[in-house]
């Protein structure tokens, strides 16, 4: 496994990891991730393997653009724009139901809903630039604490993973997960983000 900079040679070589089926540590505003291509099957597989989740548990997706998000076919109200224009990039996460008369990827086919977030991280939303959405989880074993070190993420996670993107000693705060599929909008996770704070956002939407 090999352990590399954020840097512009960081980013070549998590894009090459990530073309050939592969997957990456990517660090993140909030935690290190773990990363693969939504349209490679056998990444997404890994990716659960490595991380012991369970199969009825959807990826997230991160976005280096609300244009990005958008092209996932999701359902964009003013609620959802408000949200957006006051936390993205941020730790906010959105779990989108899908707009019926857009079209979408067919890897989201047959799902009801898709949890997206734009990350406020300049190597992260590059690479996405470059290799389109992808779906990132938290690079930990299912159930216990992300490490805060590239280094540890490494030890914790093994041989399966392809490449890590070394950012530093990050957080250990998730981001706030913001379920946007039904008539109200439900908090599902509190996290870097106060719910009082989402809850003052909505109040002032359109």
């Amino acid at each position: 496994m090999r352990i590399v900079r954020a840097d512009t040679d960081g980013a070549d070589a998590a894009a090459a990891v990530l073309r050939d089926g592969g997957i990456v540590v990517v660090p993140t505003d909030t935690v290190y991730g773990l990363a693969a291509r939504p349209t490679d099957s056998g990444a997404v597989s890994a990716v659960y393997r490595i991380k012991g989740r369970p199969d009825g548990l959807p990826l997230p997706v991160l976005a280096a653009s609300e244009e990005q998000v958008r092209s996932l076919g999701v359902a964009y109200d003013d609620r959802v724009r408000a949200l957006a224009t006051r936390w993205w990039p941020g730790p906010l996460t959105l779990a989108f139901a899908f707009d019926p008369d857009a079209p979408r990827p067919s890897w989201l086919d047959g799902r009801d809903e898709v949890a997206v977030r734009v990350p406020d991280h300049d190597f992260l939303r590059g690479l996405l630039r470059r290799t389109g959405v992808l779906v990132v989880t938290s690079a930990n074993r299912h159930g216990t604490p992300t490490p805060r070190a590239a280094d540890a993420v490494a030890a914790a996670l093994g041989p399966e993973v392809g490449l890590v993107v070394d950012g530093g000693l990050l957080l250990e705060v998730p981001s706030t997960l913001v379920n946007m599929s039904g008539p109200d909008p439900v908090v599902e996770r509190e996290g870097a983000i106060g719910r009082d704070a989402v809850a003052a956002v909505l109040g002032s939407a359109p």
